[in-house]
């Protein structure tokens, strides 16, 4: 087939009219749509849920060890009898 008789099937295909959509494919694409978009807000939520209550989990446990202070130094034997 040469590069003309390919281009005139191309056109040919192009100039034919589209099949019909059936009437009901419309509805159910537009259902489904706000189905995956309802479904991507209620995961984006419970992800930033996750990352709130983290982020206060680790202020909680931060204030209660006070990661940020140095232990006291054990190796010096305490002094008795002066």
């Amino acid at each position: 087939m040469s590069r003309a008789d390919r281009e005139a099937a191309a056109r040919r295909i192009m100039e034919r009219t589209p099949p019909p959509v059936p009437p009901e494919l419309y509805t159910d694409a537009v259902r489904h749509g706000s189905r995956l978009l309802h479904r991507q807000v209620l995961v984006r939520r419970l992800l930033w849920l996750l990352l709130c209550v983290a982020v206060v989990a680790f202020a909680v446990w931060a204030v209660m060890v006070q990661p940020w202070v140095e232990p006291p130094s054990e190796t010096t034997p305490p002094l008795e009898g002066w």
